[in-house]
């Protein structure tokens, strides 16, 4: 069997919510397909950044995924699964591999998003590749199993984190409050807001960006770093375009990844000056970020065009992972 998967680019950490909040970005993203059947497992990448992507099944994020929700499953696929077998759930929570091992699966990623452009990529492809890889075992996993069997894929690339994972399964924006038990929250996001994204042409790996942050920090900003995560989130919740812009600040990542994007600090003045509720740091990097009204939005990416990149104006995906 084949089933095919989309899954959005999303926006890590938006702004103070290191590691815990993220957002799914609208009319950009990664589709994976994931077909069984085959005597060996193999990765083919079309699409954006594909020569930069590995296609060892053992390497790519997407494959990874895929091999995690077939041992979540705990059954081989059947290319006779009927319309039983498609509303069944997985049953099985202690990640045993079948008997007979893993079946093996010939994957097709067709990349949207750029490789370490802060957009999410890797999760993408991981949601996406364990997401199709359930339907085409003939099975509709649940959110939790995608964003579990996501993990591993995302952690084999930049890190054992949610922020991206989860709206990019759920869509919109989304709190996760804890990894082990898994516990994640989508919140409410208003209708009328959009995203302008600017990726500048550079690369950051978020491997590198994470391991120049500090693992121990300053009680002060630790607590306003609290304040204004639920500021912002509450912000959101009521539409309160002030409140963000007042939130939408990152003490702990921000100032130390700044330095590495070119024209961070005047893109993220002129998106102010234009009337931006808030702008930061697309997890990562380098992308930058600004949230906006709908009204504003074109003038605040017009204002934001600043030096050699990448400049749209994106809705918030609301829908999340979802077959096509």
């Amino acid at each position: 069997m084949k089933a095919t998967v989309f899954a959005p680019g999303s926006i890590g950490n938006v702004g103070p919510g290191f590691d815990v909040l993220g957002l799914a970005v609208g009319g950009l993203g990664d589709t994976v397909s994931v077909e069984t059947g085959f005597s060996r497992s193999s990765v083919v990448v079309r699409g954006r950044d594909a020569d930069l992507i590995p296609t060892d099944p053992a390497q790519n994020a997407a494959s990874i995924a895929a091999k995690a929700m077939l041992r979540r499953l705990g059954t081989p696929p059947s290319s006779a699964a009927g319309p039983a077998a498609s509303r069944r759930r997985v049953g099985r929570r202690d990640g045993a591999r079948p008997a007979g091992g893993t079946p093996a699966f010939r994957i097709t990623i067709d990349k949207g998003l750029p490789m370490s452009g802060g957009i999410g990529g890797s999760a993408a492809s991981s949601v996406a590749g364990a997401y199709a890889a359930a339907l085409a075992c003939g099975v509709t996993p649940s959110h939790q199993d995608i964003i579990l069997a996501a993990l591993e894929g995302e952690q084999a690339v930049s890190g054992r984190h949610l922020d991206n994972i989860a709206p990019i399964t759920l869509g919109g924006l989304v709190l996760s409050r804890s990894i082990e038990p898994l516990d994640v929250i989508r919140l409410p996001v208003p209708e009328s807001w959009r995203v302008v994204l600017v990726r500048p042409a550079v690369r950051i790996e978020t491997k590198k960006a994470r391991a120049i942050l500090p693992e121990l920090w300053a009680r002060d900003s630790w607590t306003r770093q609290m304040a204004n995560t639920a500021a912002l989130i509450h912000g959101f919740a009521t539409a309160d375009g002030a409140l963000v812009r007042r939130a939408m600040e990152d003490l702990y990542a921000e100032p130390r990844r700044a330095p590495l994007i070119p024209n961070f600090d005047d893109i993220k003045r002129a998106a102010l000056d234009a009337g931006a509720f808030g702008c930061s740091i697309s997890g990562s990097g380098p992308t930058i970020f600004a949230l906006a009204d709908e009204a504003t939005a074109q003038r605040c990416a017009e204002a934001m065009t600043i030096g050699e990149c990448e400049v749209r104006v994106a809705s918030i995906d609301r829908q999340g992972a979802r077959p096509v």
